[in-house]
């Protein structure tokens, strides 16, 4: 008996032992780290300009997730000498410098989303902590949105790296340092500077791509007002679009390539001259399309005995834009090197009322069509026209009446087609059918508020590729013979009309050319005539269908699609050479 009562009270201190401790389950935390106190006096006002750090205190463990990227400093403290937890979690941050602070200056630490608590990772979202060194915190406020303006698809907030500063506004703006104020931009577009003092300022918008709070001109998109700012009072709805950056002129490399030596620059100069700087080469070609960066230069190297037996030291002179400058490249004739020519079509099915394209590896100078033939089924000899593209000299172009569902053959023999120093060297034959009008559609778009300019209107994939495109200015454009899949339209405007869409250039305080996307993707389908009314002052997105503000609340069920069974008309035929440019590199 007593050893049975010895085992039940054995038997009840292991359970009760089992229970001891956190018990299982129970709902998750979902609640985010909660601020208690700072090492600064609670009115944040007068604080000393020598001090060194500042502590802010937590209700539980937190951590710094990319502490690095999320956290801005405005006015910018430069020499930051630690900042915690790193590694530990802490149930606080703290932050040192060795600057001394200016004088009657609000200071704004912005976190963004780098605050999270140490279990569950939930976010202390976009946590401000601001102080002065004068007697009152600096109240005034700009807020707005920044789009995109060549945005296909809304980023995720993973991806969104939009910031919005203030520079201020004086004789020299170093725009190379980080601006005076600075903010980062929500996953909705959203900003706010906040704790800002009255003054004069430049305002930019940039995607800061490396993190360093700087904009890089060239590589990181940009959007800006041109006038300065002058902020009496807080601003509300300052709404910016951020569109690519001009690149600075920069020569960049030489190399060698089949033909002879390609020349590239970043920044796409307008005007490029090449002199050879070498006695046994003399006899060269210089190819450049404006604002291309790439300059080819072709020359005969077996006929010259350049770079024949061992690597030769090229040297050339360049004038591009007026910078002006001699480069060399190391250059051995590479004996794989041919002109080829292949099929510069999607496929084998060649879409109605087009013309068959040839392309080449090498610039075409000359071409000797009548050695070619032309036949259907291997035995019809077919009647055809064709030419060197006046828009790309790497293409040709080649015309009949084809006839839908034939198959053909069209076959070139070597030497008939040439370059400036070399010929295709051996035959090619290229097998191909006429497609049926049924297999594809037509999409008319009716413009209102046009482009008092000429401007390009594009049809891209998703993916954002240009599969169709002209260069217009009227305000009905139709796409003829196109093939079925859904489109997203956009027009880019060619407002100094130099025939290329320009880049923004915030240092010259020059805006980017004017740029539209249509709010819905467009369908296009077999034998259909698909219409779209598109008011260019329309506000609404891809990504937000809703009309914003529009003149005329009807033009909702105006823009819907309008559609009729496609006719096989008459109409002109639309070359791929002369109707559709390359506004964009």
């Amino acid at each position: 008996m007593k050893r049975f009562f010895l085992l039940l009270i054995i038997g009840f201190l292991v359970q009760s032992c089992a229970r001891v401790g956190s018990p299982v389950g129970g709902p998750k935390d979902s609640l985010a780290p909660k601020f208690l106190s700072s090492n600064i006096d609670s009115t944040r006002i007068h604080v000393s300009r020598n001090i060194k750090e500042l502590r802010l205190d937590f209700d539980e463990y937190v951590t710094l997730k990319d502490i690095n990227k999320n956290l801005i400093i405005s006015p910018p403290i430069k020499k930051i000498k630690r900042i915690l937890p790193s590694n530990i979690a802490n149930k606080y941050v703290l932050i040192q410098w060795e600057d001394t602070l200016q004088a009657n200056t609000t200071y704004n630490f912005n976190f963004g989303n780098s605050i999270v608590d140490n279990n569950e990772s939930n976010v202390l979202p976009y946590f401000n902590f601001a102080f002065s060194t004068g007697e009152k915190l600096d109240d005034l406020y700009i807020s707005g949105e920044i789009k995109d303006a060549l945005a296909l698809k809304k980023q995720n907030s993973t991806e969104n790296k939009l910031v919005v500063g203030l520079y201020q506004a004086n004789d020299s703006i170093n725009y190379k340092q980080k601006p005076y104020y600075i903010t980062k931009v929500d996953a909705d577009g959203y900003y706010e500077l906040n704790y800002l003092s009255p003054g004069k300022y430049k305002i930019i918008a940039f995607e800061d791509e490396n993190g360093n709070s700087v904009y890089d001109a060239g590589k990181e998109k940009v959007g800006f007002q041109k006038d300065i700012l002058d902020v009496e009072k807080s601003i509300s709805g300052l709404n910016l679009k951020v569109y690519p950056s001009k690149k600075a002129l920069k020569y960049e490399e030489m190399k060698e390539v089949p033909g002879g030596i390609l020349m590239t620059f970043e920044g796409g100069p307008e005007n490029v001259k090449v002199l050879s700087i070498n006695d046994k080469l003399q006899d060269i070609k210089v190819t450049h399309h404006p604002k291309s960066d790439s300059v080819r230069i072709w020359f005969d190297a077996v006929k010259n005995n350049v770079g024949q037996t061992v690597t030769e030291n090229l040297k050339f002179s360049y004038d591009a834009d007026g910078k002006q400058d001699t480069v060399s490249v190391f250059y051995k004739y590479n004996t794989k090197n041919a002109m080829t020519i292949s099929s510069n079509n999607d496929g084998n099915l060649l879409p109605p009322k087009t013309d068959f394209k040839i392309l080449s590896n090498y610039v075409v100078d000359k071409i000797q069509p009548e050695k070619w033939t032309l036949k259907s089924d291997s035995l019809t000899t077919h009647e055809f026209t064709a030419r060197i593209s006046e828009t790309n000299p790497y293409q040709i172009l080649v015309q009949s009446d084809f006839e839908a569902g034939k198959k053909y053959q069209l076959t070139i023999p070597k030497e008939t087609v040439e370059s400036f120093y070399d010929k295709v060297l051996k035959s090619y034959r290229f097998d191909f059918e006429a497609d049926k009008v049924e297999n594809y559609g037509s999409l008319t778009l009716k413009l209102q508020n046009k482009p008092d300019y000429n401007y390009w209107i594009q049809l891209l994939d998703s993916a954002g590729k240009v599969i169709y495109q002209k260069y217009t200015n009227v305000e009905s454009v139709k796409f003829d013979i196109i093939k079925p899949a859904e489109y997203i339209v956009r027009i880019l405007v060619d407002n100094n009309g130099n025939k290329y869409w320009d880049e923004a250039d915030f240092e010259k305080n020059v805006f980017a050319e004017d740029a539209y996307t249509y709010y819905k993707t467009v369908i296009v389908r077999p034998l259909w005539d698909s219409v779209e009314d598109w008011d260019l002052k329309d506000t609404r997105t891809l990504d937000n269908p809703r009309p914003v503000s529009l003149a005329n609340p009807d033009n909702q069920s105006q823009s819907e699609t309008a559609g009729k069974k496609l006719i096989d008309s008459n109409d002109k035929e639309l070359k791929s050479d002369s109707s559709i440019l390359t506004p964009v590199k």
